[in-house]
């Protein structure tokens, strides 16, 4: 058997220089924080706007949207700082970079995993973390067994099925020239439509970010159970329980894209 703790010994020790080398120009860090957090303040503000005119919306009223906003930002800002920069893969591509890692006795996935590590995006993570507990107390809601198993499921499930978006667009990068706003259209895309009602989606959006690129059981379904909504349309509460299933799938086409992206590679000058 393979001794796999010197590798991950290894990995943790350069996670560890990343971190060290951003904390130790802590004004810097601190201006990087603050400005992710901004982003996040407006986007949630553009989601309040229109509730405030429109006051319910797709069932949902504003405290209901605070829920699906604050899990699917938690969720996502986890996965994307994890794993958010392997967006830069097309430049490493385009310089022919990406041949050094060949040279390592790792897996080149782990190693664009561990390449970089960004932790202005603690403060978005920090920021839907807050968004969930303040939509919880809003809502009042009424705690069951079934509830909090499904909040539990929903907090580990929907980090790694944001994760394995990235790690698919990472993938499809191997086949498309310069095709980083491409795979943003399916990855930010995604994060954005699950931030919103989906019982409002035209079918398109049902069918590719419920069905096809599962985003709407990281957010909107799962706080249709905790809140004791019904849900809509082709989305009912109770499909929220098929999340695990949601990313087995997300996780399958990742590895799947990542594979032959990999066997397509022939090399920088390839």
């Amino acid at each position: 058997m393979v001794d796999r703790m010197p590798t991950a010994t290894a990995y943790a020790a350069v996670l560890r220089s990343r971190v060290r080398a951003q904390a130790s120009y802590p004004i810097p860090f601190a201006v990087d924080l603050l400005a992710a957090l901004v982003v996040g303040v407006l986007e949630f503000a553009e989601i309040w706007v229109l509730f405030h005119r429109a006051g319910v919306l797709g069932g949902l009223d504003i405290r209901g949207v605070l829920l699906v906003f604050g899990l699917a930002e938690f969720a996502f800002s986890i996965a994307d700082l994890v794993v958010g920069h392997m967006d830069r893969l097309p430049d490493y591509l385009r310089a022919g970079t990406l041949d050094m890692f060949y040279l390592r006795p790792q897996s080149i996935l782990a190693q664009l995993m561990t390449s970089e590590i960004s932790l202005k995006r603690l403060s978005r993570v920090l920021f839907g973390g807050g968004a969930i507990v303040v939509a919880l107390r809003l809502n009042a809601i009424h705690w069951t067994t079934a509830r909090a198993g499904m909040l539990a499921l929903t907090l580990v499930c929907a980090p790694i099925l944001y994760g394995a978006l990235f790690v698919l667009a990472a993938g499809l990068q191997f086949h498309l020239l310069d095709g980083r706003e491409f795979t943003n259209a399916f990855v930010y895309g995604g994060r954005y439509a699950a931030t919103q009602p989906a019982s409002v989606w035209p079918t398109s959006l049902v069918a590719g970010f419920a069905f096809l690129i599962p985003v709407a059981f990281t957010a909107y379904l799962p706080a249709m159970v905790l809140l004791g909504h019904p849900g809509g349309g082709w989305l009912p509460a109770g499909l929220a329980w098929a999340l695990p299933l949601a990313t087995l799938w997300s996780v399958a086409l990742a590895a799947a894209g990542w594979r032959n992206g990999i066997r397509h590679y022939q090399g920088g000058g390839g």
